[in-house]
């Protein structure tokens, strides 16, 4: 199983960085053990495991010592004598072959011998997923990865047996990993911290009833992981365990999409350093289901959230706020990325043919051309209605702008349908950018 794979390259990292030669058995004991359950309040809660199986009068936060180390040794003794199920080994099919449809993932009728070890692997391994918003986790198979989230579990302890932090909920470590493994690996991580800095971060949500660890956008934890790796091709398992079992399967991260957003950004906006924000980077990405339905997480599934909905119409932004401009920022910023994929040089030329259009409309009479290119130029959805629009532009045109009109007429004809809609909705944009600036 996937969780017994992490859990395997964590406690070798483990072993290796602290010179230490735990079995998967000793550092469940000592270690694991101790973090997560050995307390009034759980770090994670696994769903019909022998520490959430309560005898009658019993209850997580009222039990003693000796009633914790109790449900340790029955987890010792089901892994020791039993065959491994969902229960007590994490990842694993239910022990009853009429639930796998909801409780089992991965399950195969293929015989594999477990070894007692790899039930320990499998809570080391399930301890680490990473969760995102849209209720799903991320299992990645890099040492580094892994024990920078292992580095995070102290903190998320500490916190919770925090007695100024009682409404702190438990049982969040992979709400917590994400957020850890964002902040920790971000650019303004700082070493000091302290919980008022996490939560001005959002990374807690504090209420009069409760504290909670929000979960994280994963283009926020993308775009961290791009300041570790700003390169590499991560494979992801991506997945949810709980009252039912979801498997999305193994998904690439293109952490390199995030490198080129960046760029383009600062070819747009040189002095501007709001990308490196955490509002501006949650701007990207579309929901984490849809996104693994690409098959992979790379640029497309960065695009902006509610982009789309600007597509094939004449639906345009306000710019009656800041937030319209950061919006508009993020916006352009991934259109170009797309738009200039696989070309050399990065180009943002559809500002100036704003403007170009702007001098047409200021020659025309009455309301002719402003309702031509806002009813029928900008909100064409083909690029024949596009070049309709744009022939019937030409009579109007001052002669300086002529041959720049021509060219765009010949660039338009040999794009393809998903750059033309690229193009002329990052057009749009502009047209209304530069009709707010004049």
């Amino acid at each position: 199983m996937i969780t017994t794979l992490i859990g395997k390259t964590f406690l070798k990292a483990y072993n290796e960085k602290y010179k230490t030669d735990y079995s998967a058995k000793a550092f469940f004991e000592e270690v694991f053990f101790e973090l997560f359950f050995n307390h009034l309040k759980y770090m994670q809660w696994v769903t019909n495991s022998p520490f959430v199986q309560m005898k009658k009068g019993q209850k997580p936060h009222l039990l003693n010592n000796e009633e914790r180390k109790q449900k340790l040794e029955n987890l010792f003794e089901k892994a020791e004598n039993q065959t491994p199920d969902a229960s007590f080994a994490i990842g694993f099919p239910a022990a009853e072959e009429k639930s796998y449809a909801s409780t089992s993932g991965l399950v195969s009728d293929i015989v594999i011998e477990t070894e007692e070890e790899e039930v320990y692997y499998s809570w080391f391994g399930s301890g680490l997923g990473i969760g995102v918003a849209g209720g799903l986790n991320l299992l990645i198979d890099d040492a580094t990865i892994l024990m920078e989230t292992f580095e995070g579990w102290k903190y998320y302890r500490n916190y919770l047996n925090d007695t100024t932090l009682e409404r702190l909920r438990p049982n969040q470590i992979n709400s917590w990993n994400g957020q850890w493994l964002t902040y920790k690996l971000g650019k303004y991580f700082r070493a000091d911290f302290d919980f008022r800095d996490l939560e001005q971060e959002n990374i807690f949500k504090v209420t009069d009833k409760l504290i909670e660890v929000n979960t994280v956008n994963w283009s926020n934890l993308f775009f961290s992981l791009s300041q570790l790796y700003p390169d590499k091709t991560l494979n992801s398992y991506i997945y949810s365990f709980g009252q039912t079992n979801k498997t999305i399967g193994f998904i690439p991260i293109y952490l390199k999409s995030g490198r080129t957003l960046k760029n383009v950004f600062k070819k747009l906006y040189p002095s501007d350093k709001s990308f490196s924000t955490k509002e501006f980077q949650s701007l990207f990405g579309i929901h984490i289901k849809r996104a693994c339905e690409l098959g992979n997480i790379g640029l497309h599934a960065l695009r902006p959230q509610k982009l789309d909905k600007y597509f094939h119409n004449s639906k345009n932004l306000s710019f009656k706020k800041e937030a319209n401009i950061i919006q508009y920022q993020s916006f352009k910023t991934w259109l170009i990325a797309m738009l200039s994929k696989n070309k050399e040089e990065i180009t943002d030329y559809t500002l100036e043919l704003a403007q170009l259009i702007l001098r047409y409309r200021a020659n025309s009479k009455g309301t002719a051309g402003k309702n031509l290119i806002e009813k029928e130029l900008l909100a064409a959805n083909s690029k024949k209605q596009f070049l309709e629009a744009l022939t019937t532009m030409i009579p109007a045109v001052e002669e300086t702008d002529l041959e720049a009109l021509k060219t765009l007429r010949d660039e338009v004809h040999l794009m393809t349908n998903e750059q033309f809609t690229y193009f002329n909705t990052l057009l749009k944009f502009d047209y209304k950018y530069a009709e707010q600036q004049s």
